[in-house]
């Protein structure tokens, strides 16, 4: 079950509208095995499965991520199925208990699943998250609680992070050898930056 298989492993997928952009969705006969958004790192290029509007599971997807980006939401109610490393649905799973309005750091994950010194490899875990939203790596942050990546883009983070109520900072650019100071960066801006697709 690694995340080379998922494409194949899939059974019907759906592209969504959301206000960040684009989503593909994409399950198996078990579950939601992927939310991608359009443009985001690790997103599949193709997947063998029929286009699928009328699937129970990812209408529902459908409505419940509705419900997330119009602020009616705080927990998804859909079944999993997380192609990944042992390692990956670890991490993955922790990612889940982190409660929507909370964030969590790379370090504090890698306590979590009792790999303490296991800080980068959780940071890759997290960042090939194939369940975007739903599997929330968006509230991980780094342990001085700045951003420090997102693979559709920290516009995005940012935007998610904010419609649950948290205030992401944003490093300052600063002279080389200066400590970076994180400063709050505005919806406005984050929403404008944001590659809505065609």
């Amino acid at each position: 079950m690694n995340l080379k298989q998922l494409p194949a492993a899939c059974t019907a997928q759906l592209q969504i509208a959301t206000p960040l952009g684009p989503m593909l969705l994409a399950r198996t006969a078990k579950g939601l095995a992927g939310a991608w958004f359009a443009g985001q790192k690790d997103y599949p290029v193709r997947i063998d499965a029929p286009v699928a509007p009328n699937d129970p599971l990812l209408r529902k997807t459908a409505a419940e991520l509705g419900d997330y980006f119009a602020g009616r939401r705080k927990t998804f109610d859909i079944p999993l199925d997380l192609y990944g490393t042992p390692f990956q649905r670890s991490v993955w799973q922790a990612l889940l208990a982190i409660d929507c309005g909370q964030t969590s750091s790379y370090g504090a994950v890698a306590r979590t699943i009792g790999k303490p010194s296991a800080v980068r490899a959780v940071g890759a875990a997290v960042g090939a998250n194939p369940v975007a939203v739903i599997v929330p790596c968006h509230r991980v942050m780094g342990s001085d609680g700045s951003l420090t990546g997102y693979a559709g883009g920290l516009p995005r983070k940012i935007a998610l992070l904010e419609i649950e109520g948290i205030a992401a900072l944003q490093p300052m650019r600063q002279d080389v050898g200066a400590a970076a100071k994180p400063r709050p960066m505005s919806r406005v801006v984050a929403a404008a930056s944001i590659d809505r697709g065609p």
